[in-house]
């Protein structure tokens, strides 16, 4: 399932991906601090669950989700907000959000929350080819893994793999590959504030700095280091 993180504030979109990510390791966490990024990222994808924070700069999180909703009418909204208000209230009810975060986050809120969604969207259970097929991505990431290997290590044609991966995750192979790679990269910069960034490279499974700097700044706007740096 392709789930939308949107909050201006960067410690609070690290957050729900932490709390989120143990739970459900097979949902794809897209993050947007704007809503220009969030409408690009549906563009791009379908998301089947936005978290929309309230206070955002430009649109609010209510105004960006009625335009998310003219373009995926199936897409589900969590509204994450420090603020109680009857007016947010009654456009929630207009856009159809049944369910509230309050800021901070409590995790055993979070996972009531995510249970009922668990239940109600049955796109988050994947077949059983490409959850093993994620499994085995989220295991060997380090490693030089090319699709056919990965279609080798699961016993089918590596096309069939590339159309069905695309199909039910969102994403072509190497572009999930990819996010996950840099996921991974983000929580070693913080967890080893003693690895260089060539090391975080490559445990985190790309075979040259130049490439992972590269790809981690398109990813999130930031060089590694700056990433590092920030999140001290």
């Amino acid at each position: 399932m392709n789930v939308l993180l949107v909050d201006d504030e960067p410690l609070e979109l690290e957050q729900l991906e932490y709390l989120i990510h143990p739970l459900f390791p097979y949902w794809n966490l897209y993050k947007a601090s704007d809503s220009s990024q969030a409408a690009a990222v549906s563009q791009k994808v379908k998301i089947h669950l936005a978290f929309l924070d309230i206070n955002l700069p430009g649109k609010s999180g209510l105004e960006l989700g009625e335009e998310l909703r003219q373009h995926n009418q199936d897409m589900e909204f969590i509204i994450v907000t420090a603020y109680q208000n009857f007016h947010y209230a009654k456009q929630s009810i207009r856009l159809g959000v049944v369910d509230y975060m309050t800021k901070p986050v409590i995790q055993s809120e979070l996972v009531d929350i995510l249970s009922k969604y668990r239940n109600k969207m049955p796109q988050s259970k994947y077949s059983h080819v490409i959850h093993d097929a994620l499994t085995i991505i989220h295991e060997k990431y380090a490693d030089k893994l090319a699709l056919a290997d990965l279609a080798a290590e699961v016993h089918i044609n590596p096309t069939y793999l590339s159309r069905r991966f695309h199909d039910e995750v969102g994403v072509s192979f190497s572009e999930y590959l990819m996010q996950y790679r840099i996921q991974i990269s983000k929580k070693y910069l913080i967890a080893h504030p003693e690895w260089s960034i060539s090391t975080v490279s490559e445990k985190s499974g790309f075979n040259s700095q130049h490439y992972f700097c590269t790809i981690f700044r398109k990813s999130t706007n930031q060089t590694p280091k700056e990433f590092r740096e920030k999140e001290k």
